[in-house]
């Protein structure tokens, strides 16, 4: 089996016969050129943004895990979408339930975030009903970074990528290091576990990602934006390390000023003309955080490079139907 590739045989000049095998490389990575990222590990299947949410995506067949970072009061990048421990999904040493927004993560050491388990929703909160086919993983501990990093190479998954997000609010300086510790700290991780040319860095506060660009130029950035209600980042500049969107034709010309080559909007601010005019940038579009069939249809039929989702297995399942090859998982 040869992915359509043409075998070719070159019997002489090695220069020459390397610039085919890369020739040859770069045609069988653009067979992947669709990227599947499950969004927090799987979070419709497993605990978010766990070990066990990460091995269940492996499991089915992902490009990139998508996740996000926190940085503990010891500098340590762990693995959390929120800046305090989230109620909904965290218990204490007892085994109770916490009754309220814990404490920043910033103000916790390593060893004291790891008396919390975080390996089931709260089946009674809002937040827990939105994901019924979550299967629970007691004693999952929010993992550090290195950890994850680790794991995936430990399964021997080495073409898996990596999508993480910084999770920092320019409104709420007290709730997280700044950016340039957040963005050192996280650096530093990626540097020590070699995985620069395997990572992008995400977020909606653009200043982190304008540092990355700075201090390690080799790590690809990406734009998150969500537009309308009171909830715009790009109606606020200080979102966007100082861009004004009224400066500009449109989100992406925007996102194209600001240095990323990619550009992941909510799926529901897209549009197929937003689609093709980002492209035509040279932007790639990956929008989040898509879980229902006739969405990544529609998207797919627009030609976005890729989708955020809780569900990969859903994702897989229109690729299939829509002919695109699927990234192998370690049960597939």
């Amino acid at each position: 089996m040869n992915n359509g590739i043409p075998f070719v045989k070159i019997r002489s000049r090695p220069w020459l016969r390397l610039g085919m095998l890369a020739g040859l490389m770069a045609g069988l990575q653009a067979c992947w050129a669709f990227d599947l990222q499950g969004h927090r590990g799987a979070r419709g299947l497993a605990p978010e943004n766990t070990l066990a949410a990460f091995e269940r995506a492996l499991e089915i067949g992902v490009t990139t895990l998508e996740l996000d970072v926190a940085i503990t009061a010891d500098g340590v990048a762990v693995i959390s979408h929120e800046p305090a421990l989230f109620e909904a999904i965290t218990r204490d040493a007892q085994g109770q339930w916490l009754t309220e927004r814990g404490p920043l993560i910033r103000s916790l050491t390593l060893a004291q975030l790891q008396a919390f388990d975080v390996g089931r929703s709260n089946p009674d909160s809002p937040y827990g009903k939105q994901f019924p086919t979550q299967a629970a993983r007691d004693g999952q501990r929010i993992p550090t970074l290195a950890s994850l990093f680790r794991l995936v190479n430990d399964y021997g998954a080495g073409g898996v990528q990596f999508n993480i997000e910084t999770k920092i609010h320019p409104g709420k300086p007290d709730a997280t290091v700044s950016p340039e510790v957040f963005v050192n700290t996280l650096l530093a991780v990626i540097r020590d576990s070699g995985m620069t040319q395997r990572v992008s860095v995400q977020s909606f506060d653009w200043r982190t990602l304008m540092l990355v660009q700075q201090r390690e130029p080799g790590v690809r950035t990406v734009c998150l934006s969500v537009q309308g209600g009171n909830n715009s980042t790009l109606a606020d500049s200080r979102w966007t390390a100082g861009l004004q969107l009224s400066n500009y034709p449109s989100v992406a010309h925007m996102v194209k000023a600001s240095g990323c080559p990619v550009w992941s909007p909510n799926f529901k601010d897209l549009s197929a003309d937003a689609v093709k005019g980002a492209q035509a940038l040279g932007l790639k579009v990956i929008p989040w955080t898509v879980n229902h069939p006739p969405d990544m249809e529609r998207l797919i039929d627009w030609g976005v490079d890729g989708l955020i989702s809780d569900y990969p297995d859903r994702v897989r399942a229109v690729m299939r139907q829509r002919g695109l090859v699927l990234p192998k998982g370690l049960k597939n």
